[in-house]
């Protein structure tokens, strides 16, 4: 891999890749282009050229992109293969969901343990994940360090429960508490901001737009 710096675009647009090459290798397609997949994706074919060069050199020209070769290198990149640790904070219907229905080794984590201060529901297990009481935390990071932790907290708590994480040696934030959190710089943060993305939605189809006229 070059070493150099990646824009955080270029590292957003990373994931859309590998969920697009996903769907072609499920449907046995064997090669694609670069233009055909920027059709499919809605971005030029030079994007994409671009994007990848970043990380070194991808497909031949005249014969585009291996499906599978390219999914597993990009896989590699995002991390899919290291199956990182991960624990959820704040067991609540949200941490639920997660725990039910979101395929976390298919992305690459391994999600061991959540924790809550509720006595209703410490010991409980949600899809085989343990609900332990917050005062374990420090324990369980010391045996297990879990990489990651999604934080799924109220507001209120939201900032004192991230210094706790980032003194535990946490190295990432999955957060959707709806709260700008400070932290050291070492840990990295992705912010989940669900009402963003529906009053994004909300502009899109509103009748007026931003300096339309009546």
């Amino acid at each position: 891999m070059k070493k150099q710096h990646i824009s955080d675009a270029v590292i957003r647009r990373l994931p859309r890749y590998y969920r697009y090459l996903d769907d072609l290798h499920s449907k046995e397609t064997v090669r694609i282009s670069s233009s055909s997949l920027g059709n499919r994706m809605g971005i030029t074919a030079s994007q994409i050229r671009q994007d990848l060069s970043c990380f070194g050199e991808f497909g031949q020209q005249g014969y585009g992109y291996n499906i599978i070769e390219l999914r597993a290198e990009i896989g590699r990149i995002l991390g899919v293969d290291t199956q990182r640790r991960l624990v959820i904070v704040g067991a609540g219907h949200l941490a639920h969901a997660l725990m039910q229905n979101f395929d976390f080794v298919q992305d690459g984590f391994s999600l061991d343990a959540a924790f809550d201060i509720s006595p209703a529901l410490i010991g409980k297990r949600v899809n085989g994940v343990l609900i332990r009481s917050m005062e374990e935390m420090e324990d369980y990071f010391a045996a297990v360090h879990p990489a990651v932790a999604v934080l799924t907290v109220p507001k209120s708590v939201a900032q004192e429960v991230a210094r706790r994480l980032d003194a535990l040696g946490v190295k990432g934030i999955w957060n959707f508490t709806n709260v700008e959190l400070s932290v050291s710089p070492h840990v990295f943060v992705e912010d989940v901001h669900f009402a963003d993305s529906l009053l994004t939605l909300s502009y899109r189809i509103s009748k007026k737009t931003y300096g339309e006229k009546e």
